[in-house]
């Protein structure tokens, strides 16, 4: 049994299955906040303390414990995939990361040779045709997806279903999955139904946005970068997502949900 990607309260309030680029570090400082009362000073990522991690070994066996027991709530968030996707290219491919540099050393350079991908730069204002090169990425990440190469799948681009699908595979149960784009409704779902040591006014919780100002903002409304093979593609990597969390894939300028989901159906369907 194993639950990686899961973050847990130290009052094991709340349990919570990360999926990247979906207001991942909101919801750590909110559940950070919601044991000690203030936020943590950082990148909700980098903490080590206050809020235990599966990647802690420390904290392996008391979230192991606490899904076991089922009696903290537990929940994940998830975001539309043309969305999601593109954000993953505007902050992972085309931005600057919190260290100075780019994502993963010498990626950005393998694939300006091998796809064609430029991103250009802070000193030229990131100046590229984003449309064009963001169609590259999408090739080449279904390629990573696929076929596992030129590189393993990366956790940014990866589908959502994956994630959210380790957690039941290996025994957990959700009892609540709510939407990006309703975040304040579904994270007051979350905290009404969970008995946490401090109260939370998320009225009054910022937005913990760590890439925003790292790189190009997106110059073209969502569809621009969708020809009909990019919508392929991007079918072909996330049809689970379009489909067991109610998105449109036909409109992709529609970021809202279709209907709600049915929990039911994601752990018959990712439980398998």
């Amino acid at each position: 049994m194993g639950f990686p990607g899961v973050w847990m309260t130290e009052s094991e309030s709340l349990i919570y299955r990360v999926v990247p680029k979906c207001a991942c570090s909101t919801i750590g400082q909110i559940m950070f906040y919601s044991d000690h009362g203030r936020f943590f000073d950082g990148d909700i990522h980098d903490s080590t303390d206050g809020l235990h991690k599966w990647s802690q070994d420390r904290s392996k066996p008391l979230i192991e414990q606490a899904v076991v027991r089922a009696d903290a709530l537990t929940f994940t968030c998830v975001r539309n995939p043309y969305a999601r996707i593109l954000s993953s290219f505007f902050d992972k491919i085309a931005g600057i990361q919190r260290n100075g540099r780019r994502y993963r050393g010498n990626l950005v350079p393998q694939l300006a040779q091998r796809y064609g991908i430029e991103v250009g730069s802070p000193e030229n204002g990131f100046d590229f045709d984003q449309i064009a090169s963001f169609r590259r990425f999408l090739l080449f990440a279904r390629d990573t997806i696929r076929f596992r190469r030129p590189m393993e799948p990366d956790i940014h681009w990866s589908a959502m279903s994956g994630h959210v699908g380790t957690f039941i595979a290996n025994g957990g149960r959700y009892d609540r999955i709510f939407f990006t784009e309703t975040f304040n409704d579904g994270m007051a779902g979350v905290l009404s139904g969970a008995s946490t040591p401090v109260p939370v006014d998320l009225a009054a919780v910022p937005r913990f946005n760590e890439s925003e100002g790292h790189g190009p903002k997106r110059a073209h409304k969502v569809s621009d970068y969708f020809d009909d093979l990019a919508r392929h593609l991007t079918w072909e990597i996330y049809k689970d997502d379009f489909q067991l969390f109610r998105y449109d894939f036909d409109n992709p300028d529609n970021k809202m949900p279709l209907g709600e989901i049915d929990l039911d159906e994601v752990h018959a369907k990712l439980g398998r």
